[in-house]
C-alpha cells in the first residue's frame, strides 16, 4: 500500500504513520551505553568484510575454473545483497545516539532532523546532470530514526512539498521516496 493511499494520512488517526511513542529513559540509558560499546566493534567488524572481501576479489577469477562454483559466489552475494537491502549498516535498529537520547520526544528536533535529511537529498536529487558522469540517485530512503518523533505522515508531508513521490513503504521501518524528475 502507498502512502497517499493510506487513509490514516487524510483522517489523521493513530497508526502506523503517526509519531512513535517516546522511549523511557529508563530504557534509552542503557541503550545508549551499550551504542558507545558496541558501535565501534560494529563499524570495525564491517571494515573488516570490506577489506576481505576487497583482499579476496582478485582469486576469485582463479576459482572460475571450478563448474558451478563462480555461481554459488553469485548466489552468495545476492542473498547478502538483498539481507542488507533493507537494512542501515552503519547503524544497528537498536543503537541509540547521542542526540536521540537528548531529545526524545521533541517533535521540533525530528522535524528539524526530516527536513535536513530531505534538504540534502532533493539538492542531490535536482542537480543539473554533468555529461559522462553518472546521474542523482533517484530514490531516497528516510529511516525510522529520522522520524520517529513526528511520523510518517510528516515525512511524506515534507517530501511531498519538495517534489518526491512516496513508494510504498513500511513506515515502521522506513518510507523510500522517488524522485519523478529523474531522466534514465
Amino acid at each position: 500500500m502507498s502512502a497517499s493511499q493510506d487513509s490514516s494520512l487524510v483522517s489523521g488517526e493513530s497508526g502506523p504513520w503517526q509519531a512513535v511513542p517516546a522511549r523511557p529513559a529508563r530504557r534509552l540509558v542503557p541503550l545508549f551505553v551499550a551504542t558507545v560499546v558496541v558501535l565501534p566493534l560494529w563499524w570495525s567488524l564491517l571494515l573488516a568484510f570490506f577489506a576481505a572481501a576487497l583482499f579476496f576479489a582478485p582469486f576469485l577469477d582463479f576459482l572460475a575454473i571450478i563448474p558451478g562454483l563462480e555461481r554459488a559466489v553469485e548466489r552468495l552475494g545476492d542473498k547478502a545483497g538483498k539481507k542488507m537491502e533493507n537494512k542501515d549498516p552503519l547503524y544497528p535498529g537498536w543503537a541509540v545516539t547521542w542526540p536521540e537520547l537528548r531529545h526524545e520526544g521533541d517533535a521540533d528536533f525530528y522535524r528539524a532532523r526530516v527536513d535536513s535529511h530531505l534538504d540534502r537529498r532533493t539538492k542531490r536529487a535536482s542537480a543539473p546532470r554533468e555529461k559522462k558522469k553518472s546521474g542523482a540517485p533517484t530514490e531516497c530512503d528516510v529511516p525510522l530514526r529520522k522520524y520517529r518523533g513526528v511520523g510518517g505522515a510528516y515525512v511524506i508531508e515534507a517530501a511531498t512539498a519538495r517534489g518526491w513521490v512516496p513508494e510504498p513503504s513500511n513506515p515502521a521501518d522506513r518510507i523510500r521516496l522517488r524522485w519523478p524528475a529523474a531522466r534514465p
